[in-house]
């Protein structure tokens, strides 16, 4: 069970930075790439939260003693 665990840390770190590029992108704040279509539209800001919470979950159940 400590490889599933170390894995979901793994993604849920990953999640949490891809989703806050995302997020970051669609709020217009990070224009990196310099043209993409997700820049200022905010259905990009709402994915990229919800992926932080994922993230959030999976290190939240990566971290659980049971």
């Amino acid at each position: 069970m400590g490889i599933v665990k170390a894995l979901a840390a793994i993604i849920g770190v990953a999640a949490i930075l891809m989703g806050g590029l995302w997020a970051l992108q669609g709020l217009d704040i990070v224009h990196w790439p310099a043209s993409s279509f997700m820049l200022g539209d905010t259905s990009w800001t709402r994915n990229g939260v919800v992926l932080m919470v994922v993230g959030v979950v999976l290190i939240w159940f990566s971290r659980s003693r049971t």
